[in-house]
This record gives structure tokens, C-alpha cells and sequence, in this order.
């Protein structure tokens, strides 16, 4: 039984990654719990045995094939994979990593979670030691990683990186580098086969794989089940506007207009490139123009990832001014770096938006205390995309969540 311990399916947790993973192994513990309960309730009626009786039997089958002399736990009883392998990582103090796998992990499809955006204090060193790690920190955590896991003998290699980091840096301008394309070439080099990420910020990055499967996920679902406790999404009562922030986001915000049958407006914003923003008041913006009508309209905004917020914040004080009623904004990816949260504070204590979606694929402990900010869990879709790909299923309906969100849109 493939539901049951023990499991080929392990879950390895880096420091900056081991908040968002926990909160995915508590969803396949429940998914795998409801998957054996849903066979063994068709086998049992199928061929005449009591639940109890096939249970038992389905541990003795799991204990003659386990390589161990037999699994821990009773031997009556539904036993409930662990999943997370117990792993130490040592950070020395010129900055170099080690990773530790502590357990045999031979033969398993092992799954590596990092948040490279995660810059909340991390206990490492076996809790010795609370350090903040960069951005490269992680990245330079998950290569070791990923090593430690490929000299232990997995079979295969999977990174689930919500944030999959340099995605900014895909597209050549000038002399200049593809580090997204650049950190593709190592993950596969490596042995990654398969990377599982969020609403990266170009698809482009898909074409620097020539092995390495790439699945994209969406947290639009989610971002617009939070959408409709905030908003009348049947337009009785409210009437609501979808407003690309850039023409960059077009595509994003089409797909929502489109899904919650909205019209569909952008802001076009005149640049000066020569200006290069350090926090959230310092935008190289100069001009901005509205294609589209949004007063007295509740104006609901999409992108990928904020930032330091500059741009955002300019949006939506443009569309207060403009007679939106309300401002929302959906954020797949909230960084919030720098002076952001100081920034949105004063902006919110003036009016200028309503509140903002953001998921939990960035762990930010500062931003959940604000009555502004509304965190939607996306741990369940990744949960449900890693039992997909173990299992051998198809991806097909949560790569494109479109039914889904009809469905909810109707149901409000």
C-alpha cells in the first residue's frame, strides 16, 4: 500500500525552507490518511474483509517487503508516513555550509525545500546559533543540499523553491548575465530532476532546461477565495475591477478578469531608467496613466512579487485618486524588503488601499500582525502536486485551476 509507512517519498528540509515544509507534511499526512482510508474502503467491500482484517494485512504485506527486519508501529493500525528526514546542517563562521543526512535515504524520491526569501532569524547548528541568511545563503545552503542528498544514494531529486531565486535576471539586455538560466544549468547538473515553484516571474526560464521538468503552480485559487470574503464577487452589491499594475502583468490580470468575469483596465507608467530604487519611496517612475474607468469601483490588483512596494504603493494611491472605492492587491510572492512594511503602514493609515493577499510561500513572520495583510495558505496545492507526482497522477487540473475558480465564483 502506497499510503502507508513505509514510504519512498522523503521530504528534506533546509533551515530557510523548514517552515513552509512542515506545513506541507501536515497536509500529505492528512491526504495520505484519507487516500488509504478511500482504498481500503473499496478493497474491503470488493473482496468481503473487515477494514480492521485488510489493515492488518496490509501492514504484514508492508513488513515482508520492507527491507528492515520489520516497521515500527502497531501492527493493527493505520501507520502514517513521517516523511521528513532527519538532517543536520552547520553553518561555520566564514560562511560556509555543511548538510548531514542522518538516515538511510537510498532509492527514495527525495524532495528539497528552500525559501531563499526567508530572512527571519534561523537556528542553526543545532540551535547554537541564530543567523540571518541572504539570499545566496540559501541558494549556497540548497546546493550543498542537494549533494549531501545525491551522495546518500536518492533516486530522484526534487527542489520545491516557491521562490525561485534570480528569476528577475532572464533576459539579456547587454553585457550582462542569465543567472536564472545560469542556476538552471547547475540544479540539473546536479542531478535535480524535477523543480516545483510559484508564479515565477518569467516562462521563459522553462527553456534553460533541456532535462529538468519545470512545474509553475498558481496560487490564483487561493487568492481569490480570500477575494471573495472581501469583495461581492457577483457584483450585486460591489462592482469590482481588475487593474493590471504594468503592462508586464497583463497576462496575469487578463487571467483573473477572465476567471471572476470582471472588465479588464491597466496603469501605463513612463519610466526613467536611470533612477535605481533602493526602498519604497524611491521609484523611477514619472508619469502614470489609467486605460480604463475605476470609479466607484473596487479595483483589485495582481502581481507575481513586491519587493521594496515602490511601484505598488504609487499604483494604488493613483487609483484612490482616480475614485476607486477600495484597493486590493494580490501579491503571489510578498517579499516586503527593506522599509516596505514601514512604507505600506503610512500608506494604509492613509487610505490609499484596502488590504493585501499574499501567500505563505514566503515566510514573514512581521507581516501577519498587520491588519492590512491577509496571508492565504498555498502549503495544500504543493502537498497536492508532490502525492500527484510520487503517485504517478496527473497535474493537468492544478496547472490550470481555471473549473475550480468558476466554481467558486458561482458558488459566491
Amino acid at each position: 500500500m502506497p499510503y502507508s509507512e513505509p514510504t519512498n517519498l522523503a521530504i528534506v528540509a533546509c533551515p530557510g525552507g523548514e517552515k513552509f515544509a512542515d506545513e506541507v507534511i501536515v497536509h500529505l499526512r492528512h491526504m495520505y490518511k484519507h487516500r488509504f482510508n478511500l482504498k481500503a474502503d473499496a478493497i474491503s467491500k470488493r473482496y468481503q474483509l473487515t477494514k480492521d482484517q485488510l489493515t492488518k494485512d496490509i501492514n504484514f504485506i508492508n513488513d515482508v517487503q520492507t527491507t528492515n527486519l520489520c516497521v515500527r508501529g502497531s501492527t493493527d493500525k493505520y501507520r502514517v508516513p513521517s516523511f521528513k528526514v532527519d538532517a543536520q546542517f552547520t553553518y561555520f563562521m566564514n560562511g560556509e555550509f555543511k548538510t548531514e543526512i542522518n538516515e538511510c535515504i537510498r532509492g527514495k524520491d527525495v524532495y528539497i525545500f528552500q525559501d531563499v526569501e526567508n530572512h527571519q532569524p534561523l537556528k542553526l547548528n543545532g540551535g547554537k546559533n541564530t543567523q540571518v541568511l541572504s539570499v545566496n545563503d540559501h541558494i549556497m545552503s540548497m546546493l550543498v543540499t542537494i549533494d549531501a542528498v545525491h551522495q546518500a544514494g536518492a533516486d530522484s531529486i526534487t527542489l520545491v523553491v516557491p521562490v525561485y531565486p534570480y528569476s528577475r535576471q532572464h533576459k539579456k539586455k547587454g553585457r550582462e548575465g542569465l543567472t536564472a538560466s545560469l542556476l538552471g544549468h547547475i540544479y540539473e547538473n546536479m542531478g535535480v530532476t524535477r523543480i516545483i515553484t510559484l508564479d515565477i516571474h518569467s516562462r521563459e526560464i522553462v527553456n534553460a532546461f533541456s532535462k529538468t521538468h519545470l512545474d509553475n503552480l498558481h496560487a490564483s485559487y487561493q487568492i481569490i477565495r480570500e477575494l471573495s470574503r472581501l469583495v461581492d464577487l457577483t457584483n450585486k452589491t460591489e462592482d469590482l475591477i481588475v487593474v493590471s499594475p504594468d503592462t508586464g502583468a497583463i497576462d496575469r490580470n487578463k487571467f483573473y478578469a477572465t476567471g471572476l468575469k470582471t472588465p479588464l483596465a491597466m496603469i501605463y507608467k513612463e519610466r526613467d531608467y536611470s533612477v535605481v530604487t533602493q526602498d519604497a519611496k524611491a521609484t523611477n517612475i514619472k508619469s502614470v496613466k489609467l486605460l480604463g474607468d475605476v470609479k466607484g469601483k473596487v479595483a483589485f490588483l495582481a502581481d507575481d512579487m513586491l519587493g521594496t512596494g515602490g511601484t505598488l504603493l504609487k499604483a494604488m494611491e493613483f487609483l484612490k485618486e482616480q475614485g476607486a472605492t477600495k484597493v486590493i492587491a494580490a501579491i503571489s510572492l510578498p517579499f516586503f524588503t527593506g522599509n516596505a512594511i514601514e512604507q505600506f503602514n503610512e500608506a494604509y493609515k492613509k487610505g490609499l488601499f484596502y488590504r493585501v493577499i499574499g501567500t505563505n510561500a514566503v515566510y514573514h513572520e512581521e507581516l501577519l500582525q498587520h491588519e492590512w495583510y491577509i496571508s492565504t495558505n498555498v502549503s495544500g496545492l504543493f502537498a497536492n502536486v508532490i502525492t500527484r507526482l510520487h503517485h504517478n497522477q496527473s497535474l493537468s487540473d492544478l496547472l490550470d485551476n481555471r473549473n475550480i475558480i468558476e466554481k467558486l465564483v458561482k458558488r459566491d
